[in-house]
């Protein structure tokens, strides 16, 4: 094992949100309770198991950009004879690189650059590599940022990289233990996750690797039934390989953007595939308590290669996912009852196969061969004595520290006084946002600031609500104590904690709450109120990244309150330099769309530019844009249906602006571009 450097081009991830994220992230995907009644009875009650209503106590990343410069990404590189792994501790302990040395080939898709985008359920990510996703349906918080890293004594007597951190959405502590047996092929990663909390917890995991979708890959699982999840619902039950006329485990075989989760028989061996026209490539495996299974693809439509293009750069090749998971699903989330863990193995690494069998009519006989090939390579046997091994080091003590995560899992075990073997979470691990929770925990008071500061995140667990309603009341203690309410699901208790709060200090952070809560209640008046205010209040004494933040939800909910006017002079107050982003542009667009002026709004499409933190499946480029023509078209007349065919016809959507997910439907009656809520967004998204 070696510490080591990455140079790619590189967006930098920017700061934190100010804002807490009160509300789920756009794209969440609800089943009606009709549908779950025809899936099987564990699916449908996973499927109904504490989804995510909000992302507390998780902050959003969204202020990137698109502007790359060489960056050197600290590196750790895990190396026998036959693979060398390169591991990104500081973005979630993303494996960069899989490289197979006799072969020369790399195995992922490796992303020649680094590029944040929002498909995470924190808003930024990047796509390539194995990523691992803990917390709830989405990609992993996480994916963007640092976790701890340490060596650790592997069980064949070499070395183990361990990757350890505190999941907050859940509250539960994880770790990731990486190694290369000697003269191994295969890469192991034995995963624990542990509930030291008092109550059960909704449990979420998903591995994803990306691969390159060039050469004719085809991915095989052992399956014959998939559950498929588009863009017009599901999931539904589907026959593996052909559906709908077209083979579905090639990726050209989907003009959108699809996921398909394997039904992987009980008794099989958990493993999938993805090999080319040679019949090679890179195959994934695990213990049983890794049940899923599943194949993502962008789709061969204009959008699915516009989004790749956008996570990387042009002429790169393409790519699709193969994953594995704890549920059938990623609708799902697991129970995981106090006291318990889940663990598994799994094993990533090169594997060949007859190409015929793989790649020919008989899908019987392509799982077949590749099976075959998988035992003969790496036996289901060999997989299972590794997880046993591995368990027997799973405690051990780090012997060196290579890299830091946060300091909320220090916070939690000062206050929980948890025991993690394998895990330390040091108090020196403890920083400035964890320092006033520190002192609540240790004095019972939670400390007033000299002058007045935007206050930090909010844990949010029960025993912080407890301390908090314990503490002396104050406009921080109230506010703090209206977030974890809220979370809690006590939206009127945190409402009247909030204004307890005002009446104690008028701050623009409050005010944000409580127009949060008037928008969710349909008070959309009395919302665009509070956001202006609280805008207001803010730039009094301005910070870019507040005034951004708070502009970014204000000016949808003052123009669809009606108060466009108002809209525009939040755009105005901004930095020269924020309102040149992509998002304040379309906010601009969409601002002068409102007061009338179609041609001002087409002018700022003409000159171009492009929405850096544009989320998956979000249609208001789209929407936008054919607003301004239909309303270019119509003049002062009403917009007609056949207005509305001819804004289609004659004004496309430009390929620039193109980032449609799913089928076209026939143009919809004519509405006006409605603001998103707040931290949400409108349409919803597969998790990719």
């Amino acid at each position: 094992m070696r510490r080591t450097r990455v140079t790619l081009p590189a967006a930098p991830v920017g700061p934190e949100n100010p804002l807490p994220a009160l509300l789920a992230p756009g794209g969440t995907r609800e089943i009606p309770a009709a549908e779950r009644a025809a899936l099987p009875p564990d699916m449908a009650r996973q499927i109904g198991y504490r989804p995510l209503e909000t992302l507390l106590p998780v902050r959003r990343l969204d202020g990137y950009g698109r502007d790359r410069t060489p960056a050197a990404l600290d590196a750790l590189v895990v190396e026998n004879d036959r693979l060398r792994v390169t591991v990104l501790p500081g973005l979630g302990g993303r494996i960069h690189s899989l490289f197979h040395k006799p072969t020369g080939r790399e195995l992922l898709y490796r992303n020649p650059v680094f590029q944040p985008a929002d498909f995470g359920l924190a808003g930024a990510w990047f796509s390539g590599g194995i990523e691992w996703n803990v917390g709830a349906t989405g990609h992993s918080p996480l994916s963007c940022a640092p976790l701890y890293a340490g060596r650790v004594p592997a069980p064949d007597g070499g070395e183990m990289l361990r990757l350890w951190e505190w999941e907050r959405l859940s509250d539960l502590p994880f770790q990731i233990d990486l190694w290369l047996p000697e003269h191994s092929d295969f890469l192991y990663v034995g995963v624990r996750l542990r509930n030291v909390g008092h109550r059960p917890v909704p449990v979420y995991w998903w591995s994803n690797a990306a691969v390159p979708e060039a050469d004719g890959v085809r991915v095989v699982a052992p399956a014959e039934h998939a559950w498929h999840l588009g863009r017009a619902g599901g999931p539904h039950r589907v026959p593996v390989p052909e559906w709908d006329g077209a083979d579905r485990t090639y990726a050209p075989g989907s003009q959108h953007s699809a996921d398909y989760f394997y039904d992987v028989p009980a008794a099989e061996r958990r493993w999938i595939a993805a090999l080319d026209a040679t019949g090679s490539g890179l195959a994934q495996t695990s213990t049983d308590a890794l049940r899923g299974r599943k194949l993502f693809v962008w789709g061969q439509g204009r959008g699915g290669r516009r989004w790749q293009r956008w996570l990387t750069e042009p002429g790169t090749g393409g790519y699709a996912e193969i994953q594995a998971g704890l549920a059938r699903t990623q609708l799902e989330h697991v129970p995981l009852e106090p006291g318990g863990q889940f663990r598994w193995l799994e094993a990533y690494g090169p594997l060949s196969a007859d190409p015929r069998a793989v790649h020919g009519a008989d899908w019987r006989a392509a799982r077949g061969a590749v099976a075959d090939a998988l035992q003969e390579a790496l036996p289901r046997e060999s997989v299972e004595r590794a997880e046993r091994a591995w368990l027997e080091h799973a405690d051990t003590a780090p012997q060196e520290l290579l890299s830091s995560g946060s300091g909320w899992g220090a916070l939690e075990v000062l206050h929980g006084g948890h025991v993690l073997p394998g895990t330390p979470y040091a108090p020196d691990g403890l920083g400035d946002q964890q320092a006033p929770w520190a002192e609540l925990t240790r004095t019972g008071r939670f400390p007033v600031p000299a002058e007045p500061v935007a206050p930090g995140p909010t844990p949010v667990g029960p025993h912080w609500r407890e301390l908090l309603e314990a503490a002396a009341p104050g406009p921080l203690t109230e506010y703090h104590l209206g977030v974890v309410q809220w979370h809690a699901g006590d939206r009127a208790q945190a409402v009247r904690s909030w204004e307890r709060s005002l009446r104690h200090a008028q701050e623009w952070w409050t005010l944000r709450c409580l127009a949060v809560a008037d928008a969710a209640s349909g008070h959309e008046a009395r919302a665009a109120e509070r956001w202006l205010r609280a805008f207001r209040l803010a730039a009094a004494d301005p910070d870019p990244v507040v005034l951004a933040a708070l502009a970014r939800e204000a000016v949808p909910a003052l123009l669809a309150a009606g108060r466009a006017q108002d809209a525009a002079g939040v755009l105005e107050a901004l930095p020269a330099g924020t309102r040149e982003h992509g998002r304040f542009r379309l906010l601009a667009a969409r601002v002068l769309l409102a007061r009338g002026d179609a041609a001002g709004a087409r002018a700022v499409f003409d000159a171009g530019f492009e929405v850096a933190d544009l989320r998956e499946g979000e249609e208001a480029l789209e929407e936008t844009w054919y607003a301004v023509a239909e309303r270019l078209l119509a003049g002062a007349g009403p917009v007609t249906d056949e207005v509305r065919a001819r804004a289609r016809a004659e004004h496309p959507l430009p390929a620039a602006y193109d980032f449609r997910m799913r089928p076209q439907d026939p143009p919809a009656p004519a509405t006006p571009p409605r603001a998103p809520q707040p931290s949400a967004l409108p349409s919803p998204a597969p998790a990719s």
